[in-house]
């Protein structure tokens, strides 16, 4: 691994224990890992990066997204629907999906997020027709280079029981089980830097039975991994709860054992003060996903009371069918917009904004080696143009959410440069997105 010395950068936003933000200093990385902060560094047998007129921040870590989504943004008949009418729409197209759709779509997610400044992002994929295995992601991940945090999803009750899945797509309890062993035995790595991560995540509450929800919490707990689910995402997914549970759905999920720091819900649009306050208590995290639940109509997630209360927060583009874009800067800019539309124009700054998409985003996938620029944490480093067209005329270049850019100039994930000038390195990037095309295009002719 080539060690790298970042020199002379207009101002370098740590996101550190102190929210350091250092002007024309240096940044050392060196076997992985930031080695030194400072000015005027020497590194005699480092490559050196010069920075001067770029803005350095963390790399941004996404906490939920689908990336098997890709190829189908955009599908007619899907554009305007509420949650559960856009799944009805979508479910039969996935269910012809393949090994090579998960890859190739995989590669393409990753990339797009490469492209915005991300260096860690989850996945939450939980159907696999026509063979389709966790696998496929994880190896499109290994390719393009960014840190991965996989989770084994799951749907088990389909439409013949009442759930809203087509029976091909859902899979048999003790199968679900035995393949979620399978993974975390040969891709989970718990070490600190690690690149891989695996956790259980059975899709939602209506789409699998409470067993599952109980036994995927005891496997996961037994294992060491992480979980994670889909939680009070709208109005309908609150009816749904008290329809088929009697309880809202942080009760559910508290009495399912689907609470603590090893726990993640995406969405939370509809969290009650008691449930905000039972997050809090038992350091339960939230992926909050802005884009896509404007785009689904689901409402604005109560990110400020959360945050106020000490629920820990990040981010998620969650999936391309319900964004249609994974850009995750522009997901950062759309939570703190939200947040001033919900409470008032001094409800967040673009600091904090940034704050969520870095080091909140970390805590909540349990990372606490990743998320900031600071001495002995992981050398995932995203660089920006200060004289881009966004940010021309900017006072504050730091106000990055404010102005932009909204697209990386470099990024490193674990020291290793993925984005070079704008561009993805590690692989072919034009022939993936020819290969996507021509995948949808099959797809929508079927």
């Amino acid at each position: 691994m080539t060690d790298t010395l970042i020199k002379g950068a207009d101002v370098i936003l740590t996101m550190d224990d102190a929210r350091r933000e250092l002007h024309g200093a240096d940044v050392l990385l060196e076997g992985g890992v930031i080695k030194q902060i400072g000015h005027d560094l020497i590194a005699p047998e480092a490559e050196v990066f010069h920075a001067k007129g770029k803005i350095i921040t963390p790399g941004l870590v996404n906490t939920h997204h689908h990336l098997y989504q890709t190829l189908t943004r955009a599908v007619p008949g899907a554009q305007d629907a509420l949650l559960f009418g856009w799944l009805q729409r979508l479910y039969p197209i996935w269910a012809r999906f393949g090994p090579e759709e998960m890859f190739v779509s995989a590669q393409v997610g990753l990339a797009e997020l490469a492209l915005s400044g991300c260096t860690l992002t989850s996945d939450h994929l939980y159907l696999y027709p026509n063979g389709a295995r966790l696998d496929d992601t994880i190896a499109a991940a290994q390719d393009i280079g960014l840190r991965f945090h996989a989770t084994r999803g799951a749907m088990s009750i389909g439409e013949s029981d009442g759930g809203l899945p087509p029976d091909a797509l859902v899979e048999d309890e003790h199968a679900i089980l035995e393949d979620s062993i399978r993974v975390i035995d040969a891709f989970h790595d718990s070490n600190p830097g690690a690149m891989i991560r695996v956790g259980v995540a059975p899709c939602s509450p209506f789409s699998v039975t409470r067993d599952l929800m109980r036994d995927a919490a005891v496997l996961a707990r037994d294992k060491g991994v992480m979980m994670h689910t889909h939680l009070a995402e709208n109005d309908e997914d609150i009816a749904y709860s008290l329809e088929k549970f009697g309880c809202r759905p942080g009760q559910y999920a508290e009495d399912l054992g689907w609470t603590g720091d090893d726990v993640w819900h995406a969405h939370c649009v509809k969290l009650d003060t008691r449930e905000i306050d039972l997050f809090a208590r038992s350091r339960t995290g939230v992926a909050h996903c802005p884009c896509s639940n404007c785009r689904l109509g689901s409402g604005i997630a109560p990110v400020r009371q959360m945050r106020d209360a000490g629920v820990p927060v990040g981010l998620g583009v969650d999936g391309s069918a319900s964004n249609d874009v994974g850009n995750l800067v522009g997901e950062a800019r759309q939570a703190m917009l939200l947040q001033r539309v919900q409470n008032g124009a001094d409800a967040m700054s673009a600091r904090e904004a940034l704050e969520i998409a870095t080091r909140g985003g970390a805590q909540v996938l349990g990372r606490n080696d990743c998320g900031q620029i600071a001495v002995g944490k992981r050398a995932d480093i995203a660089i920006w143009d200060a004289h881009t067209i966004e940010n021309a005329g900017s006072w504050d270049p730091a106000a990055l959410l404010l102005a932009g850019p909204t697209r990386v100039d470099a990024l490193f994930v674990e020291g290793r440069q993925i984005v070079s000038e704008g561009k993805v390195i590690t692989i072919d990037l034009p022939n993936v997105v020819e290969r996507q095309n021509n995948l949808a295009r099959k797809l929508a002719e079927d």
